[in-house]
């Protein structure tokens, strides 16, 4: 398969982009290669995410634009790994963290904050009788795990496999391609079922019975809807095998809609998990479910109790003032129908680009409007990285950072307008590189790989770190 020819019968030429510095972000990368391991404290933020000696190092931000070392400007998409919705620097949540940090973060008992907290928690969420505060997704989903097999008695988990990412414990990074160091006993423990497709479930069941735990999965994803009937043929089995059914909210949150994918559906989990847009960014995540399974890992008790969540930062008075904030902001205003609006907005504006160009087969989006990706094909029509990255390669260089295109309430319309004229450029570039059968000429280094893989790509930093003032 080739590219389309466009409208005009000719693939549109646009004007070249200005090539940009990065000269300060090598620099700064090469110094966090050399005291932080893989150069990024989180695999998706990796330079080798990025076109190679174009990662940009930021320095701040402010709604939906970003500013690096160099003093690039970019509209940003993905929004720190999907947990800001509202904006960089919101002022609101800002404000209500500074008063917070003001009075005292840390105490030796709780704080009016933690019941203030929980009791709008409990409100939002429609599965949610009691909750616990954390802060981070892997904690409190990790938690939701164990609480499973104290309360069920059994030792296995069910984990959906075609889903990327639940927790850095090793119950589920024994199923992925960076188990070195997760021993082989615990690995047998983690099973996999795959989304949207119940006989799977029913068979994992068959060959583990009364064995299964906990059935962790998300409601929905980027690019997965749940098939009818399908939530719902969980809970069912739930019901009748006696696991414990756990929805990661952690993306579905406050993006499908204030009350996740469960209030999105209509189906209960007995425990979901939640954290990134909880607090627009600011470290805060939370275990919530059942009061009778929560109950466990309380003293109201008579069973053998869970160690449940019991954290030093997990009642921060800054991660539970942000929480607060942002559930204001949801109960001011449709944050979640805004972030669709201009999604959809943008998701013409580039449909209609790659159209122009000739690339529609091959540049693609998918997705919920709040939460969109972009895939990316070679001339045969296969998923490829190479162009993937360089379209990420063009979309800098017009001043767009976009590994996904995730967007907030803070995208405004000349934020989508900039995006779409900047694709118009990157597709023809696109396009010509599809003419000729590949990315030779046109893609300078190397192509990003998956974040999450058993070998290290080949990279080439600098022999030794270059001092930068930011």
């Amino acid at each position: 398969m080739t590219a389309q020819p466009a409208a005009t019968g000719v693939v549109p030429d646009a004007a070249p982009a200005p090539r940009r510095t990065f000269t300060a972000s090598a620099a700064a990368q090469a110094r966090l290669h050399a005291l932080v391991p893989g150069g990024a404290h989180t695999y998706a933020r990796g330079s080798d995410q990025y076109p190679e000696n174009m990662a940009p190092v930021l320095v701040r931000g402010a709604g939906a634009r970003v500013w690096d070392v160099d003093g690039n400007e970019y509209v940003e998409y993905g929004m720190g790994l999907r947990s800001v919705t509202l904006g960089h620097g919101y002022r609101p949540v800002v404000d209500a963290v500074a008063r917070a940090a003001h009075d005292g973060v840390s105490f030796s008992r709780p704080t009016v904050r933690e019941l203030e907290a929980a009791e709008r928690l409990v409100a939002q969420v429609p599965g949610a009788e009691m909750v616990k505060f954390a802060k981070n997704g892997s904690d409190v989903t990790t938690a939701a795990v164990r609480l499973a097999r104290a309360v069920t008695g059994r030792d296995m988990v069910a984990v959906c496999t075609t889903q990327p990412f639940f927790s850095t414990d090793d119950w589920f990074i024994g199923t992925t391609a960076m188990r070195a160091g997760v021993p082989a006993a615990l690995q047998e423990l983690t099973v996999g079922f795959a989304y949207g497709d119940l006989t799977s479930v029913r068979d994992l069941l068959d060959q583990n019975p009364g064995r299964v735990a906990a059935l962790v999965l998300e409601p929905a994803t980027a690019t997965a809807e749940p098939p009818p009937g399908f939530l719902e043929g969980l809970r069912d089995l739930a019901d009748s095998d006696g696991f414990v059914l756990v929805f990661d909210e952690m993306i579905t949150g406050m993006r499908w809609s204030a009350g996740g994918g469960q209030s999105a559906y209509g189906v209960l989990p007995d425990l979901s998990t939640w954290g990134k847009a909880l607090g627009n960014g600011f470290a805060v995540s939370a275990l919530a479910g059942r009061a009778d399974l929560m109950r466990v890992g309380g003293l109201d008790t008579d069973a053998a109790r869970p160690f449940l969540l019991s954290t030093t930062h997990g009642a921060e008075a800054t991660g539970l003032a942000a929480y607060l904030a942002v559930a204001d902001a949801y109960a001011e205003r449709d944050v979640v129908g805004i972030m669709e609006a201009q999604g959809r907005r943008l998701r013409a504006g580039l449909e209609e680009a790659a159209a122009e160009a000739g690339v529609a087969d091959h540049v693609t989006v998918t997705g919920r409007p709040s939460c969109m990706v972009f895939g990316t094909r070679d001339p045969e029509g296969n998923p490829s990285q190479a162009f993937r990255t360089l379209f990420i390669q063009e979309l800098l260089e017009r001043g767009v950072l976009a590994q996904s295109l995730v967007v907030s309430a803070a995208h405004t319309d000349a934020d989508v307008d900039l995006t779409v004229e900047a694709a118009r450029g990157a597709m023809a570039v696109y396009a010509r590189a599809l003419d000729t059968g590949s990315t030779d000429g046109f893609l300078r280094g190397r192509p990003v790989a998956p974040p999450l893989r058993e070998r290290a790509a080949p990279r080439r930093l600098p022999d030794a770190p270059v001092e930068v003032t930011p």
